[in-house]
């Protein structure tokens, strides 16, 4: 388009003339097309806005309950449910050891996952449960011991968040208090958690789902329960609302932010700076290509360039 302006111009010396008095006209359109891409970018971000308002109250509510769900398996944790030696046999003698090692064992990563593998142990298999619990009282992937306190994030590390779904974290509940509950329940002492313990972790369990717990009791069966809901529902939805979470705009509107610039700059300041200080003639006809360039491409690609946008 450069090109063929400045050829014109070269064969037609008085086209220099017709350019500068349409120079106006030029300034028009690019300013009108510059004022509704601008009105569109403010309300792409304030619809935006609006979204991730939505999405933080959601996401807030989700790591609440997350939070309410760690309380009940510190406690459990912590408790005397385990045969007498389990936490001894994890905490002192495979020390470092995380309940992701042991799922990963087939990587070769630690020698110390395939010594407790195949170490023979009298605790009927409870062990990995107990390592599947205190994995889910861990903030960070690579983590390989509990802090003092535990620690309750307002967000929550999306490395964990991979882990904990890669592994099924959560499954091992349904598995030791319902589907095998038989047997697994002569190692596994419900009685020996105090009734206030008891209490308080149905209490915690309508704050992770007032609806799905509300009859509940303390047993077996609200564990099953409770364990298949933070593995198939309170996890994944954690970890979808976290990954949705947007930051900054959009490339599509960064793209939409950039035309909007060059419009106002080459279609509009530029030829209005041109005509007024005499400027040479290849900058208004760097301005005249750009704009028709420009308009051109907003009509042939607007269609899907909004598609795009929209689903962004």
């Amino acid at each position: 388009m450069v090109y063929f302006l400045d050829q014109k111009i070269d064969a037609t010396p008085a086209f220099l003339e017709l350019l500068q008095n349409l120079a106006p006209l030029l300034i028009g359109i690019s300013g009108i097309t510059s004022i509704v891409i601008f009105a569109y970018i403010v309300y792409r971000i304030f619809g935006i806005k609006a979204i991730e308002i939505t999405s933080n109250s959601q996401l807030h509510v989700l790591v609440e309950k997350m939070n309410a769900a760690r309380k009940i398996i510190e406690i459990l944790f912590t408790s005397k449910i385990w045969l007498p030696g389990v936490k001894t046999f994890i905490d002192d003698e495979f020390e470092g050891l995380s309940f992701f090692d042991v799922k990963e064992f087939y990587k070769g990563k630690s020698k110390l996952a395939i010594e407790f593998l195949e170490e023979k142990k009298g605790y009927d298999e409870t062990e990995t449960l107990y390592l599947e619990l205190k994995s889910l009282l861990y903030t960070e992937p690579k983590q390989k011991n509990l802090p003092k306190s535990i620690v309750y994030p307002s967000q929550y590390n999306p490395g964990i968040l991979e882990k904990w779904l890669e592994h099924n974290t959560g499954s091992g509940l349904w598995y030791n208090f319902g589907y095998k509950f038989g047997d697994f329940k002569k190692a596994l002492h419900l009685d020996a958690l105090h009734e206030r313990h008891q209490d308080k972790i149905m209490s915690l369990a309508t704050i992770v789902d007032p609806i799905s717990f509300e009859d509940s009791s303390f047993n077996d069966v609200f564990l099953s329960k409770f364990g298949e809901y933070i593995n198939k529902n309170l996890i994944p939805k954690l970890y979808e609302a976290q990954s949705n979470k947007q930051s900054g705009l959009s490339r599509s509107l960064q793209l939409v932010y950039i035309l909007f610039a060059c419009l106002a700059t080459i279609g509009v300041l530029l030829p209005l700076v041109s005509v007024l200080f005499q400027l040479p003639a290849i900058i208004l006809i760097c301005s005249f290509s750009f704009v028709i360039s420009a308009l051109f491409f907003i009509i042939i690609s607007a269609l899907p360039f909004l598609t795009r946008s929209a689903d962004s």
